[in-house]
């Protein structure tokens, strides 16, 4: 998204797109993600070696993942505005990893979803893709990213160094995400999502047991809800663009 652009409007409650202004997470006992001490709320993730900081200009803006060699998944609206895009990828400090330059931007017609392609392929864990039957409603899933930690100053002032992971439960595999588009809604466990983590994941234990990328950060009233486009629906958009 373009830095301090803060909010939008939807499904008739005052939501926030999640760009350079904040974090979320919590404890994850599962392998890809399980956390330490306990963001807004949530905890500190021990792995992430999918996981992709976006930069603009220099500047830290959102979350995102790296699901193939050459190609970052992220929220549209955290590519929507002009300067370059560089990404630190497959460490948990945004200022370490292998960094990449985004040379194509990818953007869903309708969804909040973009596909970044990269100067240069990164050797890395790729972030594996769920299904439609990946994700459903009441199930507790993961959101990480390295957003805001704090509610009382401006959320640039409290980006984390440190990728974090927080607990939701799902409400809506079929909501609206920041665009229009079909979304993953989910309630507030121990953390819930602020600026700077929208373009992050959000993962779900699939019903063969394997631990899958459901949805990518889109907006959130910073307190209590989140909603997260749905790629599980848009498994052929992505498929067509990068192979995955």
């Amino acid at each position: 998204m373009r830095i301090g652009r803060v909010g939008a409007a939807l499904a008739g409650a005052a939501l926030a797109a999640l760009g350079v202004l904040g974090g979320a997470t919590a404890n994850a006992e599962v392998p890809p993600g399980n956390v330490g001490p306990a963001i807004i709320d949530g905890g500190n993730a021990t792995s992430g070696p999918w996981a992709a900081r976006l930069f603009v200009d220099g500047q830290e803006n959102c979350s995102a993942t790296i699901i193939a060699p050459t190609w970052i998944l992220t929220a549209e609206h955290c590519v929507a505005g002009s300067g370059t895009y560089t990404f630190n990828i497959g460490n948990l400090d945004q200022t370490q990893g292998e960094q990449a330059t985004g040379v194509a931007i990818h953007t869903h017609p309708d969804a909040d979803l973009a596909l970044v392609e990269l100067d240069h392929a990164v050797n890395a864990t790729y972030s594996p893709l769920g299904n439609q039957d990946a994700v459903e409603v009441g199930e507790t899933v993961q959101v990480y990213g390295w957003g805001a930690t704090c509610t009382d100053r401006p959320e640039i002032e409290c980006q984390s160094q440190l990728l974090k992971v927080a607990n939701v439960e799902v409400s809506s595999v079929s909501c609206t995400d920041y665009r229009g588009g079909t979304a993953v809604c989910a309630n507030r466990v121990d953390g819930i999502t602020a600026g700077g983590d929208s373009g992050g994941p959000m993962f779900a234990t699939a019903p063969d047991g394997s631990y899958v990328q459901v949805g990518v950060a889109s907006t959130s009233d910073r307190q209590t809800f989140t909603a997260y486009g749905n790629i599980t629906v848009y498994r052929d958009w992505i498929a067509g663009i990068a192979g995955v």
